[in-house]
């Protein structure tokens, strides 16, 4: 996630240079044979107009789109908070020797919930790290230019950022040594460690560490757990309809190409500046759609370890930190920063 207030020149300007410089080559590519009378027809304007028009708009609505996409990833990440937090108050106050008729010490009461909630923060690492593997229309998928540029990226302003070894760290922390093995080699590892959860409240069922009314709401929580990794799983599995994203690529690239035959002859009208004057101002124009285009083109997938991404390592952190803290440890780790404008 980008945590700057306006976007640097020089970022944009190595985001964009190579959109600016075949634009500016293709306006003067055409300008010239306009220049030495190497073509005379021109497109009038009007139709042109009317196509730009509908491009703008079919742009915008991709566009709204891919950001709902975003901002329900979001919204769904900061219920994964609300859920945790109200998972660690839970162990912390229902796991006790209330109901049981053979009372243990407060060391073991402890264990057991250092256990329930290590294990749950070991389960936000893992869905992070099932979030982060590549889908096959994400850009670092792509072959060529696309899929380099998109590796670019995310080394430089993205995941590269930080050293990735975090969640790997994280899950051998926190995850039972006698569990770590198993539960790494599934297939969706976050899946398995909340069934090991549940398994977990069952057997604390039995020996009545909890009781029938507690083990419901602790398992209605874990519920919630489910019902939010589906919905970032669903984000993350379901692109936005192809047919959306692929035809504005199409549409902006016929008004690109009809523009300089409509904009030029009108341009030339004004005087013999006129013709030099429409270099500038159909790449600028073309300019505007393109970037209108990538924008939406990369943030429609919002766990593909980008800049724009949804900040997962950082709600993972504080998450891990809040629990601890309810744990009443001491030794907690910091809160994850931005770097470069860009917080993760």
């Amino acid at each position: 996630m980008i945590v700057q207030r306006s976007i640097d020149f020089r970022k944009l300007w190595k985001w964009s240079a190579h959109h600016i410089a075949w634009l500016l080559l293709g306006a003067t590519a055409i300008t010239l044979l306009y220049k030495f009378g190497l073509i005379d027809f021109y497109i009038p304007w009007l139709p042109v107009s009317v196509i730009g028009t509908a491009v703008a708009f079919y742009v915008g609505f991709k566009n709204n789109a891919a950001y709902d996409r975003m901002w329900e990833a979001r919204k769904v990440w900061g219920a994964i908070v609300n859920n945790s937090r109200a998972w660690g108050s839970y162990v912390n106050n229902f796991v006790s020797n209330l109901f049981r008729k053979e009372k243990i010490s407060e060391e073991d009461l402890q264990a057991i919930k250092k256990r329930l909630l290590y294990r749950h923060i070991g389960w936000v690492y893992a869905l992070r790290n099932q979030l982060l593997q590549v889908a096959p229309w994400e850009h670092a998928a792509q072959r060529g230019t696309i899929g380099k540029t998109a590796k670019k990226y995310q080394r430089n302003d993205g995941v590269g950022l930080l050293d990735d070894d975090i969640t790997s760290n994280a899950l051998k922390r926190y995850l039972p040594e006698n569990e770590y093995k198993k539960l790494i080699s599934y297939k969706t590892p976050a899946t398995q460690i909340i069934d090991y959860q549940g398994k977990d409240l069952v057997e604390l069922r039995s020996d009545y560490t909890i009781d029938d009314f507690r083990h419901i709401e602790l398992q209605k929580i874990l519920y919630s757990f489910y019902e939010n990794q589906g919905a970032v799983e669903r984000i993350k599995k379901f692109p936005l309809p192809r047919q959306y994203a692929s035809m504005s690529q199409y549409f902006i690239g016929i008004f690109l190409l009809l523009m300089p035959f409509s904009l030029i002859p009108e341009l030339m009208k004004v005087g013999s500046w006129g013709i030099w004057l429409s270099i500038p101002i159909t790449a600028l124009i073309g300019y505007v759609y393109v970037m209108m285009e990538l924008i939406g083109d990369y943030t429609e997938n919002p766990f593909q370890g980008m800049a724009n991404d949804i900040p997962m390592l950082s709600l993972s952190r504080t998450i891990e930190i809040d629990l601890l803290e309810m744990l009443g440890e001491k030794e907690l780790p910091q809160p994850i920063s931005s770097n470069n404008g860009v917080l993760l």
